[in-house]
């Protein structure tokens, strides 16, 4: 099988099963999801996608996946995991390539628009410290994470958690967006005072995600890494 390129992306056969894949798994992992959780355990594979399957085919995996899982499982907040979950991928696969431009400039317009809202101003700011240090790591992490598939294991270990960290927090910013900004809180006709309520209990649910998704990281995510280096015709990032 040959590979198939277009507009500078080389993907063999293996790459695109595995985008398939990902896919796959993105729909099963929000399936299997326990209820009650603000988000679905789709955040635990977020990183890995856009690490192994890069920015933008990542972001398209992970669309593909979000939008299939919600049309076999609707829920009343369906539109916040199909928009949050593939921008979470980007942001791991931006980091992940050394691209901190576009993800700060996401970030910069994201957080401006929140704060410029006075909902956002009224809410404690300790709700997104886990955001705001995500922001900040964003450049030193992306240096760091130059030619992530030639680094050795010592130091993948170190990366990929940082790169989890920043793509579930882009995913929680994303929903925050969405819901403040955007004014999606509006449409179900949630009162300030409600809005603060679900905004400090998420918050909360939000900082013990954050811990976990490194912790797979690390326990999972790393071995996976390491392993795919040993297949032939599988380089990450691929797009």
């Amino acid at each position: 099988m040959g590979d198939y390129v277009r507009s500078g992306l080389r993907f063999s056969s293996k790459s695109v099963a595995l985008v398939g894949v990902f896919a796959a798994v993105h729909v099963v992992l929000y399936l299997v999801t326990p209820p009650g959780l603000w988000r679905n355990w789709s955040i635990y594979l977020e990183p890995l996608e856009g690490i192994i399957l890069g920015p933008w085919v990542g972001f398209l995996a992970a669309l593909m996946g979000s939008v299939v899982a919600r049309a076999i499982k609707p829920t009343e907040l369906w539109m916040f995991g199909i928009i949050a979950e593939p921008v979470g991928v980007l942001a791991s696969g931006l980091v992940a390539k050394g691209k901190w431009r576009h993800l700060a400039a996401l970030y910069g317009f994201m957080l401006g628009a929140y704060f410029a809202n006075p909902l956002g101003r009224w809410l404690p700011i300790w709700t997104i410290l886990d955001i705001l240090a995500s922001f900040v790591l964003i450049y030193p992490a992306s240096r760091a994470c130059r030619n992530l598939f030639e680094q050795d294991l010592r130091r993948l270990s170190f990366l990929a958690p940082i790169i989890a960290f920043i793509g579930t927090v882009t995913d929680a910013l994303t929903r925050v967006f969405l819901l403040i900004p955007v004014g999606l809180y509006a449409v179900f006709l949630w009162s300030p005072e409600t809005v603060y309520y679900v905004f400090i209990i998420d918050a909360a649910d939000s900082y013990i995600e954050d811990l976990l998704v490194v912790v797979v990281s690390f326990l999972v995510g790393v071995p996976l890494l390491a392993a795919l280096r040993k297949v032939p015709g599988v380089r990450y990032p691929m797009s």
